[in-house]
This record gives structure tokens, C-alpha cells and sequence, in this order.
């Protein structure tokens, strides 16, 4: 999944190859090999940086509630969400597609205004 995570990264927030390896790297990382990680076991930068990529749908939060010496806890996970990874990863660019499309989406009086005031 590295591949995909790295490229994933590199699109969505426009990285460099290299910087979009070194933050999945970092992720990885805290994540351990392991498909949940704990909340309370990360600490506040890369939990600053999860909650960064929960808005961007590359990570889910869980949270699990349980019973301990009649107080009511909660515990979080995070874990990676692969379809939203693969699905950004793979998605086309604009300029992938054709750099000059953007300009079919101005609309026609735009451009007569334009025209008429140069």
C-alpha cells in the first residue's frame, strides 16, 4: 500500500515525490505493521497530522466505548481507509486529462465581456 499511499499524498496535497514518501513513511511508521493504531498511543503532533488526513478521508476514526469501575470510557483507532487511498491515487487530474478543459467551463458571455472591455 505504500506505493499507493505516496501517491495518494503527492496528488491530493500537491507534495513532492519525496516529501509525499517521507510523510507516508512517518505514518507507517506509528501504524507499526499493525491495521489499528490507539489514540492515546500516538503523540499530539502525529495525532494533529491524523486528524489532517481523517479530514481528508485517507484515515477513519473508531471509537469503542466500555464500562471501567462504573465510569463509562471511550477509546479511539485509527485506521487507514484504503478505498478513499486508492480512489484519490488513481483519480485523474485535470491537466491528465486535457490542460485546456477548464476553459470550457467559463461561460460563453464571460468571454464577449472580456472582449469588449480590452
Amino acid at each position: 500500500m505504500n506505493g499507493l499511499f505516496v501517491r495518494a499524498l503527492k496528488k491530493k496535497f500537491e507534495m513532492t515525490q519525496e516529501d509525499a514518501a517521507s510523510l507516508a513513511k512517518t505514518v507507517e511508521e506509528i501504524f507499526n505493521g499493525e491495521k489499528e493504531v490507539e489514540d492515546m498511543t500516538i503523540d499530539k503532533h502525529a495525532r494533529s497530522l491524523f486528524y489532517e488526513l481523517h479530514r481528508e478521508k485517507f484515515l477513519k476514526l473508531r471509537r469503542e466505548e466500555y464500562k471501567e469501575k462504573g465510569k463509562f470510557m471511550r477509546k479511539y483507532f485509527w485506521s487507514f481507509n484504503n478505498d478513499a487511498i486508492k480512489e484519490e491515487a488513481y483519480r485523474k487530474s485535470i491537466v491528465e486529462e486535457n490542460p485546456y478543459k477548464i476553459y470550457q467551463k467559463i461561460p460563453r458571455n464571460a468571454w464577449l465581456i472580456r472582449s469588449y472591455n480590452t
